[in-house]
């Protein structure tokens, strides 16, 4: 009779499970494996025929003169994607929550508001702004300096990828800021009072109090930041500098899209999606080690 209850209560949330596990699969797992097994193939997307090639696709990935460019610029992004956002995204939580501004509800809609605008308005919008002869930014600079200034920031190789951060931070602050808010909002306030009472400074409240309880929400917030970049850098860039000039400002995801999808490479754009799946987890499993701590109870 026990074991009875015990099935069918099994079944009872195995009905629940399911179709939430093979959603996953089907849009997960299975692209998964699929674009690992395209990788040992030579194929254009259009034919019928598949013929198998072994490990061509990826002698040729390691000959490739633009893979390790396109790697150099995703972790470029990655490395001053997370010091900025992380550093702003923290900075106006902490200030948001710990001053108690009264325009604290206005603040927080218009630091989200760039999460809500679709990347596309974001391209166009920065595209805009860095237009040489009509955009904002130059017509700013000319103001201070007194000449016209016609720097192309987009086509000069040696500003294109720094001229992608801008809107890549931009783009992420509010989101990360409004993770950090929900992880300060439940400190228990009493923590803050006794530290005040013993002497403690806004500067010691925060690293004494406010950093190692929200912590474990500052590493996964890292992690994602990663994660997206790699994943999905790719949309900024082609909306914004197509990749050039010359590669400068080529990414793993763009020149996948490129292989696969304009250059009806399909197979080997599948290997380039395998060096970005395996680059991830290396990433991550780096990053979990070097921020491990001891988690602490609120």
């Amino acid at each position: 009779m026990k074991n009875n209850k015990l099935w069918k209560r099994n079944l009872f949330i195995a009905s629940f499970l399911l179709p939430t596990f093979a959603i996953f699969c089907l849009f997960t797992i299975y692209p998964l494996f699929r674009g690992l097994y395209l990788s040992f193939f030579d194929w254009s997307g259009g034919s019928e025929s598949m013929n198998y090639i072994g490990i061509d696709n990826y002698r040729q990935l390691f000959s490739d003169e633009i893979i390790p460019k396109a790697i150099s610029n995703d972790y470029f992004l990655i490395f001053w994607k997370v010091i900025l956002i992380m550093l702003f995204a923290t900075f106006f939580a902490v200030s948001l929550t710990r001053l108690k501004l009264k325009e604290y509800g206005f603040y927080r809609v218009v630091f989200f508001f760039p999460n809500i605008i679709s990347v596309a308005v974001i391209g166009v919008l920065w595209s805009f702004i860095y237009n040489p002869r009509l955009g904002f930014l130059n017509a700013f600079i000319s103001l201070f300096t007194g000449k016209p200034v016609e720097t192309n920031w987009l086509g000069d190789s040696n500003l294109a990828m720094w001229s992608l951060l801008p809107p890549s931070v931009w783009a992420g602050i509010g989101f990360y800021m409004l993770l950090i808010i929900a992880s300060i909002l439940g400190i228990s306030s009493s923590l803050y009072e006794a530290a005040s009472i013993d002497g403690a400074g806004q500067w010691q409240q925060f690293t004494r109090i406010t950093l190692p309880l929200i912590w474990e929400q500052f590493k996964t917030s890292i992690i994602h930041i990663v994660i997206t970049t790699l994943n999905g850098s790719f949309i900024i860039v082609k909306l914004m500098t197509d990749g050039g000039p010359d590669n400068q400002t080529q990414v793993l995801g763009y020149y996948l899209y490129q292989m696969g999808f304009k250059q009806f490479h399909l197979s080997y754009g599948a290997t380039i999606g395998v060096l970005i799946l395996l680059l991830s987890l290396i990433t991550t499993l780096i990053l979990q080690r070097i921020l491990h701590r001891e988690s602490i109870e609120m």
